[in-house]
């Protein structure tokens, strides 16, 4: 599982395939993914953001859009984004939601629209050739001193296909490094699921501010 992509026929390649992944399971994974409870990481990023509530959120990677609907729930104006034209027609059913249709690698965001961006198990699937020039957008995206949430399945920085799904595994070190470069300043970090030894901990949060 050690696949470092660099030409832009190559992404194009893993991109399309793995949202051909999510594409073809659409349903089922709306079926196995409905019932997981990702309070704490909604809670980490909203209780981080210093702007006047209610928010503006970017939920990037929305899938079909569980956590779209939670965050308008709260009150706020919630836009999702997802690679999969199917899950993104899904999230836009089920919760009146704005939602983008956009490849990770071939975003169009506006500037300095979004109190908060909530990457949710999303950004992992972003190569690391690539992984710069998407955190930037997303920085451009946030509105001056705006919250981006990650969670991402950590590992000791490999990539590879997961089945038909490409992924890289960052640890701490290296996140934050891609972070930083990209003029984030750390907020927080944690592991989940929360309250289990760091060995069944497989996912690594964090909460990033925007900074010039």
């Amino acid at each position: 599982m050690d696949e470092y992509p660099s030409a832009p026929s190559d992404l194009q390649h893993l991109t399309l395939r793995t949202i051909g992944h999510y594409e073809a399971r659409a349903e089922a994974f709306r079926a196995g993914t409905r019932d997981h409870d990702v309070s704490q990481n909604i809670d980490a990023m909203l209780s981080r953001i210093t702007a006047p509530s209610p928010f503006t959120l970017l939920d990037f990677g929305c899938g079909p859009g569980r956590d779209l609907k939670a965050l308008r729930a709260l009150g706020h104006t919630a836009i999702g984004l997802d690679g999969a034209a199917t899950l993104a027609a899904m999230a836009r059913a089920d919760t009146g939601c704005e939602v983008w249709h956009q490849n990770f690698l071939a975003l169009d965001l506006p500037v300095a629209r979004f109190d908060g961006v909530f990457a949710n198990a999303s950004l992992f699937h972003v190569p690391r050739v690539a992984l710069p020039r998407v955190l930037r957008q997303l920085h451009a995206t946030l509105k001056p001193g705006g919250v981006l949430f990650s969670s991402n399945p950590r590992g000791n920085n490999e990539a590879g296909w997961y089945g038909d799904r490409y992924g890289v595994y960052h640890d701490l070190d290296a996140w934050r490094d891609f972070m930083t470069a990209a003029h984030f300043e750390e907020l927080l970090v944690y592991y989940r699921p929360d309250g289990l030894p760091r060995e069944q901990q497989p996912w690594l949060a964090t909460v990033w501010r925007a900074v010039a």
